[in-house]
């Protein structure tokens, strides 16, 4: 058999081994949704719920490894940044927190992160979506 052929297989099988690997890609309930306008609303969910709430909507290929590992670690890191299903969980304290690290990332058009973008172009956020969201972030500061 040939050097290229066995290479071949070894990937092959790396591959379905993979497959196998168990990953927790499930939603937790719902504590409170954020309150927010229905038209910030909107825009929260088609550019920030499926990594930062409960109601993640897990595509096909988030099911195929490698690149499940990278979706759920992403889905895991923003739930713990920011999850807008558990804000009845907020204090004062937090809610200026959250406000502050939305308007960061909002200013820095950090998010929605690019690998997201590249598979969800309709998330990309236009200046007035930002200028809104970040004009509802700032109310967050007197809740």
């Amino acid at each position: 058999m040939s050097r290229a052929k066995i290479i071949l297989i070894v990937i092959v099988g790396l591959f379905i081994i993979l497959q196998l690997i168990p990953l927790n890609q499930t939603n937790p309930p719902v504590i409170q949704d954020a309150s927010a306008p229905s038209d910030i609303k909107l825009i929260l969910k088609t550019s920030c719920y499926d990594c930062h709430s409960n109601e993640t909507e897990w595509p096909w290929y988030s099911r195929i490894a490698p690149g499940s590992f990278l979706i759920t670690r992403d889905v895991v890191e923003g739930r713990k940044h920011l999850n807008f299903s558990e804000f009845s969980d907020m204090d004062t304290f937090d809610s200026t927190d959250i406000a502050d690290e939305i308007l960061e990332v909002l200013e820095e058009g950090k998010m929605p992160i690019i690998p997201y973008l590249l598979l969800h172009p309709g998330a990309s956020l236009s200046d007035s979506q930002t200028k809104a969201l970040m004009g509802w972030a700032n109310t967050l500061y007197s809740e």
